[in-house]
């Protein structure tokens, strides 16, 4: 609210009257006089009021003594002011009254004597906002009850600038007792703001879970859009809100987007990286393939983001890897234009994992117990091995001898192209025989084969026999120097 929380901020920081630029405008004995009744010091104030002080004096931003012991809480400074007959209708310069703080402040006894003594019960601030915005904006029940039950101004219940009633006021900040009051009050709407909110997306915005919950009992528009086409589930996915996702799921909400909405609440999980979110919605059966409007799956974006996380959580899932977006790249393309090389070797491998795995579906069951992980590989238990690829890649390998190697091992062109693509200089072909033998590494761990045979093995039928010599002898010295080592 825009001058509010500065009017307010004296009640954590007093602001010294005498170093205030809001007092600049004042004579020392009006600044004096504010100071004292921000202070609730009825000494000073009838001291100084014996001077004949001008007790309606404004400040720069044109408040006045009453606009702080109103905002204070200070019922003895407002006795004072009011006894004195100070004006009531003076606006700051955003168009507060005091009528307005004391509905901010929810202090009933203040706001009472306020209205005895002819405050204007209707009084707009510059946003459009009356004394029932305020009250239901910060949760004063006891001033709502009274402007209503007790003064009856049911006229009061508008939409301010915004198109906001107080009933999406209180619904934004999360005022459960405000909401229940209003509702009692059968002041619930389902009308929508200007910018098309209704009180359900106000609350999702801001992961207001109990609000979202007793909205849900009145009305059943779960799945209504703004003018933004989206739904309240979108925007507690977008703000990151997991525990008023996982609510909402619960309610069984609508997961597939309507023809106007761009991205499905998956999309939108992973364009904002809330990967908790993203597990939540896969949980309650989110379709992982789902296309948005420019026919990309949460893997292509999360292969163009270059989140690894992302990536991982949906390969395991078992996304679709072979779907291409509307310019026809598949998810592995999309990393590889990027220059993610993690990404793209992760998803060759998952592309090589789930190849085998649908050949061998017999087999399936002697990796139950592996755990399934696409990332780089930085074990101990595979620390030797690697190191073998590396120096085999990076000082036996000839520039092409990589790609034969790859063939061999059934890489597809589109792997090859991928993995070639990232290119650093004319040894490049170094770094890319490294990736494609890790690649191959880890289909042959999750396969429970025995990598240093079958690299010796394969080197040799091939057309490697010189490496795969080199390749038994590395490995027949390393396991003379652990045996030394353990004598």
């Amino acid at each position: 609210m825009k001058g509010l929380s500065d009017l307010f901020g004296f009640r954590e920081d007093v602001r010294q009257a005498a170093t205030a630029a809001g007092h600049e405008s004042l004579l020392p004995d009006e600044r004096e006089f504010q100071y004292a009744a921000k202070m609730n010091n009825l000494e000073t104030m009838e001291k100084i009021f014996k001077k004949n002080v001008n007790i309606n004096a404004v400040d720069t931003l044109k408040r006045t003594a009453l606009h702080f012991a109103v905002a204070r809480n200070h019922v003895s400074a407002v006795d004072f002011l009011l006894h004195h007959k100070a004006r009531l209708d003076i606006a700051d310069q955003h168009g507060l009254t005091v009528i307005h703080l004391a509905a901010w402040s929810g202090n009933l006894d203040i706001m009472r004597k306020l209205v005895k003594a002819g405050a204007d019960q209707k009084a707009k601030n510059e946003e459009g906002m009356n004394v029932l915005h305020f009250a239901a904006q910060n949760n004063s029940v006891k001033i709502v009850d009274y402007f209503l039950r007790d003064l009856h101004l049911n006229d009061l219940n508008k939409p301010d600038g915004k198109g906001k009633k107080p009933f999406l006021l209180a619904s934004e900040k999360g005022h459960a007792d405000m909401m229940n009051c209003l509702i009692t009050l059968k002041l619930f709407t389902s009308e929508k703001d200007k910018e098309g909110n209704t009180a359900l997306h106000l609350a999702a915005k801001n992961g207001h879970s109990e609000v979202v919950e007793i909205l849900l009992k009145q009305w059943e528009e779960i799945n209504d859009l703004n003018q933004n086409n989206t739904s309240a589930l979108q925007i507690a996915i977008q703000n990151g809100h997991l525990s008023l996702v996982t609510f909402l799921l619960d309610k069984n909400i609508d997961l597939v987007p309507k023809p106007e909405q761009k991205n499905s609440p998956l999309h939108l999980a992973v364009i904002k990286n809330h990967l908790p979110v993203v597990k939540s919605l896969l949980d309650a059966n989110h379709d992982i393939n789902s296309l948005n409007h420019r026919q990309e799956t949460p893997l292509h974006l999360a292969a163009d983001l270059g989140n690894v996380e992302l990536v991982e959580l949906l390969l395991k899932a078992g996304c679709d890897l072979k779907t291409v977006d509307k310019h026809g790249k598949t998810a592995l393309a999309v990393a590889s234009r990027s220059n993610y090389a993690l990404i793209v070797d992760m998803i060759i491998k998952a592309e090589r994992y789930y190849a085998r795995k649908q050949e061998h579906l017999e087999h399936n069951d002697a990796e139950s117990d592996f755990v399934l992980s696409f990332k780089q590989d930085h074990s101990t238990q595979t620390k030797q091995i690697r190191s073998s690829l590396w120096n085999l890649a990076y000082n036996q390998l000839k520039p092409q001898a990589w790609k034969k190697l790859a063939l061999f091992w059934k890489f597809t062109d589109g792997q090859i192209k991928a993995i070639e693509e990232q290119w650093t200089g004319k040894k490049s072909y170094k770094e890319h025989g490294h990736r494609m033998l890790l690649i191959w590494l880890h289909g042959t761990l999750l396969a429970h084969q025995n990598p240093v045979k079958h690299i010796y093995e394969d080197l040799k039928e091939a057309g490697f026999q010189h490496l795969a010599e080199k390749i038994r002898a590395e490995s027949s010295t390393d396991k003379e120097s652990r045996k030394c080592a353990i004598l």
